[in-house]
């Protein structure tokens, strides 16, 4: 592909390949320069913008080993690598068990990007703002890495390093998102704030799942230089002691989207209504 001259479709060189195998698409991977393509709702806009300028793009919808199914295996439910947005705001399976997350998806992008985008991609990007990770996190997800000789699976916790990156090697790519059923029934819920209504990307992201036990476990996007997961007890977010301590995980900055003031304020009264969305949930359940 060449650069076309006019700016405001500028392109550039680079080879594309359509593998079928991983073991194909992890040599591909492993050469100088080279990118994944899922859904490419990223990708295509970071090259349109000079932001991204790879040798060789490697699309990954014909890899054999990267599923594209949504279905329940023991004791967790598995989604294919390639599974976009829109087949987990349609899936009786997700919205039974975790409904936080179908919501999450419906609000990533347009209706055309959820057509393209995946999941998988959608974590792999990185994003501090990535609305489905928050409630991955709180659901204590799982990614599996597969690269030629080794696959391995990371807790989410674990596989965001940084803004845009991630612990993905240079030859390995995201086959499936596991997400533990729960063992008893559970409370959740997902919010977010944004500059307008439509397609934006969030000041501020969050999911929240309570226990029976009384356990919360919260998933925060867009106050820190990753998806964060923080942990208390019911007891413990009783008092504004415990709310200051379950917050201080997070690290809100100032950017075109929102102030830190704003974050922070935002980031407290939105998470104490995640929680008593997610009680009541609980005490219907019961």
């Amino acid at each position: 592909m060449t650069d076309s001259g006019d700016p405001d479709r500028r392109t550039t060189d680079f080879e594309y390949h359509r593998p079928d195998s991983l073991a194909e698409a992890s040599e591909l991977l492993g050469r100088d320069n080279a990118v994944a393509l899922a859904g490419g709702t990223d990708l295509l806009v970071a090259i349109r913008r000079r932001k991204r300028r790879p040798a060789v793009i490697v699309d990954l919808k014909s890899v054999r080993e990267i599923g594209d199914d949504i279905e329940v295996e023991g004791d967790h439910l598995r989604i294919g690598g390639r599974v976009v947005m829109s087949r987990l705001t349609r899936s009786e399976l997700v919205s039974a068990h975790f409904p936080a997350l179908a919501l999450a998806a419906s609000v990533v992008g347009s209706v055309q990007i959820r057509n393209r985008a995946t999941l998988a991609g959608n974590l792999c990007n990185a994003s501090p703002a990535a609305d489905t990770a928050p409630v991955l996190l709180a659901h204590s997800a799982t990614v599996t890495i597969s690269g030629s000789y080794s696959t391995q699976r990371v807790p989410l916790g674990g596989f965001f390093v940084g803004p845009g990156a991630t612990v993905l090697g240079p030859a390995e790519v995201v086959t499936s998102i596991e997400i533990p059923l729960p063992a008893t029934r559970i409370g959740s819920a997902f919010g977010r704030v944004t500059r307008r209504r439509g397609v934006d990307l969030a000041s501020v992201n969050l999911a929240c799942v309570v226990e029976p036990s009384g356990k919360v476990r919260f998933g925060f996007g867009a106050v820190g230089p990753t998806p964060l997961v923080a942990e208390a007890t019911l007891a413990d977010l009783a008092t504004d002691d415990g709310w200051s301590r379950l917050l201080a995980v997070t690290s809100p900055i100032s950017d075109v989207r929102a102030s830190a003031d704003y974050r922070r304020a935002m980031l407290e009264i939105h998470s104490r209504r995640a929680l008593r969305t997610a009680v009541e949930q609980l005490d219907v359940a019961s």
